[in-house]
């Protein structure tokens, strides 16, 4: 065929898409219809992914998974805004890490709300003031984010979503010579990430100052010729801060793992995974029983965390399967007065 052909072809599928995307809406409507008189929540992540899942199993052409994602995440969006426009609060900037999870979990259309602590994305999505809220929950070389487990101890929310983030950092500068560099900003656990990239290049020995974002690193080597900023490729281009080096993390498996939270809960899904807060008595053997009725009921056990809140021992502990399973619900109600159920959720990943 000629080139005029191939487009004329390719015009008439656009036609047909137009046409059926339009079909499509019209059941997301009456969707929406029934399940504003039941109340029910117009995300439903175990649903989304459901449908993702049955698109790739029958993909046979050259879509990747990735696209796949990409493509009907962002019509999955368009149709949730259609019923309800959403906000969605997350920690950080526009362009941090947490911003990019966002967008890729609530696409274009959503309106974002920037906060500037993970207590403040609690508050605003227990407020109501957003529908949802995105927070880092733990990266694999730093470990659990506290103040994402204190948030989830003291609010009455549920985790809906995880989601897995590659984190890759870059150093830009205003400068066009590292040997000018006196001053590197970003967030203190990035200068760890990156040490061995800075001490190759000599610039371990430079004044390194840690502020709250890497957002925040960038606005600061705007305004000084002498100064770097280590910070997501996609925030420095955003900004404007000339990108010197990429990828400079020590780590190319450098990973964050996201918490999706909200005010409701999931339905079971075909791979769910459940995460719970757990408060035990401070007598010896108590951790263990507990864990025995976990290998009793045959439920593998993902993660156990431990942390101190207020004095008191607290353990974060995740397992495969969805809290409304029999056998989930025989532990709960064994030990209801221990357990706070975080949420149920698709799983994503085992681990970062």
């Amino acid at each position: 065929m000629t080139l005029d052909e191939l487009r004329i072809k390719i015009d008439d599928i656009d036609n047909r898409l137009l046409e059926m995307y339009n079909e499509r809406m019209e059941y997301v409507h009456q969707v929406g219809e029934l399940k504003n008189t039941t109340g029910a929540p117009i995300y439903r992540p175990e649903r989304e992914q459901a449908i993702l899942n049955r698109l790739k199993k029958q993909n046979n052409g050259k879509l990747t998974d990735d696209a796949i994602d990409a493509l009907f995440v962002e019509m999955f969006t368009v149709a949730r805004n259609l019923e309800l426009p959403e906000r969605v609060a997350y920690l950080g900037e526009e362009a941090s890490f947490t911003h990019q999870v966002a967008k890729n979990k609530f696409g274009a259309m959503s309106s974002y709300l920037p906060i500037n602590s993970i207590k403040g994305v609690f508050r605003e999505v227990n407020r109501g003031t957003a529908k949802f809220g995105v927070v880092p929950i733990e990266n694999n070389s730093n470990g659990i984010v506290s103040d994402t487990i204190h948030c989830l101890d003291s609010y009455n929310l549920k985790i809906i979503a995880e989601a897995v983030l590659d984190i890759q950092l870059a150093f830009s500068t205003l400068s066009n010579d590292v040997k000018d560099v006196k001053r590197i900003y970003t967030k203190d656990i990035a200068f760890g990430q990156c040490h061995n990239f800075l001490e190759a290049l000599g610039l371990d020995e430079v004044e390194h100052i840690p502020v709250e974002s890497t957002v925040k690193a960038i606005k600061l080597a705007l305004e000084d010729r002498e100064a770097a900023a280590i910070c997501p490729k996609v925030a420095s281009t955003l900004y404007r801060l000339p990108l010197l080096f990429d990828n400079i993390q020590d780590d190319d498996n450098n990973r964050t793992r996201f918490f999706i939270i909200s005010n409701f809960e999931n339905l079971p899904s075909e791979s769910d995974k459940t995460s719970i807060l757990v408060r035990l008595p401070n007598t010896p053997g108590a951790l263990v029983e507990f864990l025995n009725d976990f290998e009793s009921a045959n439920i593998n056990l993902t993660k156990i965390k431990s942390h101190i809140i207020e004095g008191q021992s607290l353990f974060f502990i995740e397992f495969d399967g969805h809290q409304d399973n029999e056998d989930i619900q025989e532990i709960v109600k064994k030990h209801g007065s221990c357990i706070k159920i975080l949420g149920s959720y698709v799983k994503e990943t085992d681990d970062v």
